[in-house]
């Protein structure tokens, strides 16, 4: 079997006045995430994920934040996109395993709604996506409530191989 494995990491910092996003499930909490697009870390990284495994750049280089039609975007569509892109080149997702790193809002509510939105976008069984919430035991920025950051590990499989 052909497969091939990425690692994505993302953090932003939680400011006042954002909606709070991660995971593709909008979270109820007075902070969210700041950045160019709707700044869900998790989403991000798992999209950077796809994106090394499949050994075509980042992020940052297919939805640069100097672009006006990334900003505010949903990153639910980024990724999509990245998916699209890898399956023309014949690889699928085989599955993904995530970690968010936050200290607030508690995740474990959200988890299964997280990882139903991901799964679908990544036309995958639940199954085959982990998410996995820590916190940072108060230490560095998480830790004193500044930020969240995401890591993402994906298996890509070749399509038809076995």
């Amino acid at each position: 079997m052909k497969v091939r494995t990425g690692f994505g990491y993302d953090s932003h910092r939680l400011v006042d006045g954002r909606p709070f996003m991660l995971g593709g499930v909008h979270i109820p909490h007075p902070r969210g995430g700041a950045g160019h697009s709707d700044a869900d870390a998790l989403l991000h990284a798992i999209t950077d994920a796809i994106l090394g495994a499949a050994a075509m750049g980042d992020i940052g280089m297919h939805f640069p934040d100097t672009d006006p039609r990334w900003k505010d975007a949903d990153s639910s569509l980024l990724l999509k996109h990245v998916v699209d892109l890898v399956r023309a080149k014949e690889w699928a997702v085989g599955n993904l395993d995530c970690t968010v790193v936050l200290e607030q809002p508690k995740l474990r509510p959200h988890v299964d709604a997280m990882r139903e939105a991901i799964a679908k976008l990544l036309d995958v069984p639940m199954d085959a996506v982990s998410v996995k919430a820590k916190t940072n035991e108060k230490m560095g920025f998480t830790g004193r409530g500044e930020g969240v950051c995401a890591y993402a590990v994906v298996l890509l499989v070749a399509e038809g191989s076995s």
